[in-house]
C-alpha cells in the first residue's frame, strides 16, 4: 500500500471519495498500474497549486512521466470536464439551487504566456501578449464552460465558440449577462439562432457619469471567479503548449475549489 503524501494541496479522504468513482480505474487490459489513482490525482493537483514543472515533482509522488501521462490520457477522455460538471451540479444542489442553471455571466481574461511554443496573440486593449480565457459562470460563480484562445481573438468570437459547447448541455439556460465588449455582433448572432437557441444576452454597462471603480451588477460574479483562479499559481501565466491543456488546468483548479467547499 502506497503512502499518500501530506501536502496542503492533497485531497482529504472525504474529498477523494466524492470523485473516486469518476476517475477511470484499471480496465483489465495492458500492464497493471503500479501507482494508486489518488496518488496520481494528488500529484496533478500539486502541479496546479504550486506551479511546479512536471520534471520537478517531489519524489514521494509517482514519476513525472507517469503523472503527465495520466493527465494527458484523462484530458483526452474528458475526465477532468466530467468531474467538474458533476461537482457543479452537486454544489448547486447543496446551495439549494436547481441543478440546471437558467442564467450565466460571460467574460474573458487575458494572461501572459511563458516563453514556449504554442498559440499566442496580442490583446491590444489590455496590452498583453498571450492567451485569453473565455469563461461562462453561473450565479454562484462556478464555471459552466471555458475556452482558451490566443489573446488576439475578439471577445465576441470567443463567446461564439463557447456558446456552441452549450448546445447539448444546460438546456434551461435563458439569459447571459456580459459587458459592452460583447454588444453588437454577438447579440445579433444569438437573435438569428433564437429558433433553436433560446438564449438572450443582456449587456451590463457602466453608468454615463461613473468615475473610478464601481461594482457592476452581475459582472462582479465572474470577476470574482477570475480572482479564484489567480490563487492557483499555475494559472497566473499560461505555461501550456496546447490550449486544451490550459482548459484542463482550469477545470482541475475549479475541481479542487469545489471539493474544498463541499468538504473544507
Amino acid at each position: 500500500m502506497q503512502t499518500i503524501p501530506s501536502y496542503r494541496s492533497c485531497l482529504t479522504d472525504e474529498q477523494w471519495y466524492l470523485i473516486a468513482e469518476l476517475v477511470p480505474a484499471f480496465d483489465g487490459f495492458g500492464r497493471p498500474p503500479v501507482h494508486q489513482r489518488r496518488l496520481i490525482v494528488d500529484a496533478i493537483v500539486y502541479v496546479v497549486c504550486a506551479d511546479c514543472p512536471w520534471r520537478m515533482l517531489p519524489h514521494d509522488f509517482a514519476p513525472w512521466p507517469t503523472v503527465y501521462g495520466y493527465f494527458r490520457r484523462w484530458r483526452q477522455q474528458g475526465v477532468w470536464q466530467t468531474i467538474h460538471e458533476v461537482l457543479v451540479l452537486t454544489l448547486r444542489l447543496h446551495a439549494s439551487k436547481k441543478s440546471n442553471p437558467t442564467a450565466g455571466i460571460l467574460d474573458s481574461q487575458s494572461v501572459k504566456i511563458a516563453d514556449q511554443a504554442g498559440e499566442r496573440g496580442f490583446d491590444a486593449g489590455k496590452k498583453i501578449n498571450g492567451r485569453k480565457r473565455h469563461v461562462l459562470v453561473d450565479t454562484l460563480g462556478l464555471i459552466l464552460a471555458v475556452v482558451v484562445t490566443p489573446a488576439s481573438v475578439q471577445d465576441r468570437d470567443g463567446a461564439r465558440r463557447l456558446l456552441r459547447l452549450l448546445q447539448h448541455s444546460f438546456s434551461r439556460l435563458r439569459v447571459i449577462w456580459a459587458d459592452g465588449g460583447y454588444a453588437g455582433q454577438l447579440v445579433e448572432w444569438l437573435w438569428h439562432r433564437r429558433h433553436y437557441c433560446r438564449i438572450r444576452s443582456e449587456i451590463v454597462r457602466r453608468g454615463a457619469d461613473q468615475r473610478g471603480f464601481s461594482v457592476l451588477p452581475k459582472r462582479w460574479i465572474v470577476e470574482r471567479t477570475f480572482g479564484w483562479l489567480m490563487k492557483y499559481r499555475r494559472l497566473r501565466y499560461d505555461y501550456e503548449q496546447l490550449t486544451i491543456n490550459s482548459e484542463a488546468m482550469i477545470y482541475i483548479a475549479m475541481t479542487r475549489l469545489m471539493l474544498r467547499r463541499l468538504h473544507p
